[in-house]
């Protein structure tokens, strides 16, 4: 459990500053229009150059120029407003439950595309895994339009829930955090038992996309992926942290995030007491104090900074095997800009960090009225494209031992 999260905020009654906020914000964006036409710019794509020939080949949205709805285009408010003006898809999943190695269970929701025209032989149906973010689930918007994108290539589509938000009830004490990849590992092996035939990639956004780095570079040449995709990922959890402890994200997101986690912690107090002092961690009120009291705790770390360098991906891009797209917003009040791994990917053939100026954390709104796909939502389509319909392409492409150029 780290500073991310796909539900930033929603307005309470204990939140009465929130409208003004929001028109505060927004009414400062609308001053600021001239400022705006500035900001309209083609991202930045920091990689090598095989890499970078085959993304603007197979996937020309990383060329193309980036417009931020001109209304919100600034990170707090991208970050905000995605979460109420994004409508929602009908989505019909199939849920599995599988058990862990410690008597747990995940589940899992399945759009097994049957139908498919593109890939009508199940056996071989590329599959996608989705990780969501923090207290994330299948029926986020993200995830929903994420899984669409998918599924109108053809491909077959597999959404891990995070325990206890899947809406399965914990079996054992046990919940999860950025740099526990065994669960991840378990799904990734079922899927391939299932089909062993079937190419699979990895999705995740935010805590998801910390997850999925930390097992790409835990398992190596062993990850079982063809390739993998994260979305505004946290790179570096001490300095998240900091970022979300500033006044403004305090109030905005920190405190937010703080009760959602111990709401999901007191919903399982019957079976985490036995483990955890319950209610200790109910008194928590940053991301901070919870992980001291809660996280670090629960996966046998002897304080938070030891915890929270093992969660951070981005010192870890070299141990991995695989093409991985990463993109991030350089205004993430989650993900503050200097600590992208700018260097490191500028150094690997395989990773492509892609940085666009406004964004914030899950945003990328783009358009007047920015409720349908956005950037993020056509990128993700794009790329997963072009790394299933492409692979020999990609391979070669990320093995050549270039002179790597920003």
């Amino acid at each position: 459990s780290l500073p991310q999260s796909q539900e930033p905020f929603r307005p309470t009654k204990t939140e009465p500053f929130f409208d003004l906020t929001l028109s505060l914000l927004s009414l400062s964006s609308l001053f600021c229009l001239p400022v705006f036409l500035s900001v309209s710019q083609v991202p930045l794509l920091v990689c090598g150059d095989g890499f970078r020939a085959f993304l603007q080949r197979r996937c020309p949205i990383v060329a193309e120029r980036f417009c931020p709805t001109p209304w919100c285009w600034g990170g707090r408010l991208q970050t905000l407003v995605r979460v109420f003006i994004k409508s929602s898809l009908s989505i019909t999943y199939r849920n599995e439950l599988i058990r862990t190695g410690d008597g747990g269970q995940l589940s899992l929701d399945w759009v097994d595309n049957s139908n498919s025209a593109e890939h009508p032989q199940t056996s071989t149906r590329p599959t996608v895994l989705f990780l969501p973010g923090l207290t994330g689930n299948s029926r986020q918007t993200y995830v929903l339009r994420a899984v669409q994108q998918a599924t109108r290539h053809g491909y077959r589509c597999v959404v891990m829930n995070n325990r206890g938000f899947g809406g399965e009830e914990l079996l054992t004490p046990l919940t999860f955090c950025a740099a526990d990849t065994s669960d991840v590992e378990t799904v990734v092996n079922h899927v391939k038992k299932l089909y062993p035939q079937a190419p699979l990639l990895g999705a995740g956004v935010s805590l998801g996309g910390m997850l999925l780095l930390n097992y790409l570079a835990r398992k190596g040449q062993d990850s079982k992926m063809i390739a993998a995709l994260t979305l505004s990922v946290c790179w570096d959890s001490f300095e998240s942290s900091i970022s979300l402890e500033q006044p403004i994200n305090k109030l905005l997101f920190n405190r937010h995030l703080t009760r959602n986690l111990c709401s999901a912690i007191n919903r399982h107090r019957k079976i985490l007491g036995k483990v955890i002092d319950v209610d200790y961690v109910l008194k928590a009120r940053t991301i901070r104090e919870f992980d001291e009291r809660f996280t670090s705790v629960m996966f046998g770390y002897k304080s938070c900074a030891d915890y929270y360098r093992d969660a951070s991906p981005g010192c870890k891009l070299q141990k991995t095997a695989v093409p991985v797209l990463c993109l991030n917003a350089a205004d993430d009040p989650f993900s503050p800009k200097h600590a992208f791994p700018v260097s490191l990917a500028q150094r690997l053939p395989n990773v492509a960090l892609l940085v666009t100026a406004h964004g914030g954390h899950i945003g990328f709104l783009e358009g007047l009225f920015p409720n349908g796909d956005g950037y993020m939502d056509r990128l993700l389509g794009q790329f997963v494209h072009a790394a299933f319909e492409h692979l020999e392409d990609l391979r070669e492409a990320c093995s050549i031992k270039d002179q790597v150029t920003q």
